[in-house]
């Protein structure tokens, strides 16, 4: 296998390198303070995938945001640049090396400093963590995140536990890897950043902003189908509507997330 890194691959103004250590992608171009995205994968060219449309692509085309994948597989041992073995004590599948983890680890983490809460570590795993809103927001307030994508039947413990990584999982379900989780994760935490949104307010009124499902929306033409848009969405009394639009999250989280409804009561007191 050819051990020179990948030729740059351009995404707008920013160049996306699939390559044995990070490096700053055209620095003088880049806005200052952006937020810094790397993600260790075994599959490199599947971003930037959908991350590259959209606002997330128009934010990463700006600047805003920083997106370099470091390919795992230029870190494997030996000729062939094995990067996984058979698990202790039997079992079916394999599992990638702390060795060959470890190393591309340095390499990633290289200028991110030792404060986690500035640039978290994360491993996508169906064991970790749920991510929620909560966490996406807590990810958007860093300077950058760190992000391993696992495959076969994992990691190593001991490489989990030597760089104490963070464990963030999409649900109570099992992918044939990371990379489609990495994306949804980058997704919900780029949206966050400032500049990213055209209209700030969608960050403050949707799904989960403040423990609640967001209310229904509507829009043109006002009878379709037989069907009218709510009165008191015509009204022009925004009071009025936004009470409507309160009484309507709490009726549909209440009806399809009760997990939700019952911590939002006891964060209420009610």
């Amino acid at each position: 296998m050819n051990d020179t890194p990948e030729t740059p691959r351009s995404h707008g103004r920013l160049s996306i390198r699939a390559s044995m250590r990070p490096r700053d992608l055209m620095e003088e171009r880049h806005v200052r303070g952006a937020f810094d995205a790397r993600v260790i994968t075994l599959f490199p060219e599947a971003f930037p995938g959908t991350l590259g449309l959209s606002l997330t692509g128009k934010a990463l085309d700006q600047g805003l945001w920083r997106l370099e994948t470091l390919d795992l597989r230029g870190f494997g041992e030996g000729r062939h640049r094995n990067v996984d073995d058979t698990p202790a004590g039997g079992g079916a599948g394999m599992v990638l090396r702390p060795d060959v983890v470890d190393r591309a680890l340095t390499a990633a983490m290289e200028g991110a400093g030792e404060a986690r809460a500035a640039w978290p570590l994360v491993y996508l795993s169906p064991r970790g963590r749920p991510f929620d809103q909560a966490t996406a927001r807590r990810f958007a307030a860093g300077a950058g995140i760190t992000m391993l994508c696992g495959r076969f039947e994992g990691v190593d413990q001991r490489v989990l536990d030597h760089w104490q990584i963070e464990e963030v999982s999409l649900g109570d379900f099992v992918m044939t890897g990371g990379e489609i989780a990495a994306q949804a994760v980058l997704d919900a935490t780029v949206r966050l950043l400032p500049g990213v949104l055209g209209n700030a307010e969608s960050a403050v009124e949707e799904s989960f902003s403040d423990g609640l499902l967001e209310h229904p929306q509507y829009t043109r033409p006002a009878l379709w189908q037989g069907h009218e848009i709510p009165p008191v969405l015509s009204s022009g009394n925004h009071g009025e509507i936004a009470r409507w639009r309160r009484a309507e999250a709490e009726k549909i989280t209440a009806e399809r997330r009760p997990d939700l409804w019952e911590t939002f009561r006891g964060r209420k007191g009610g």
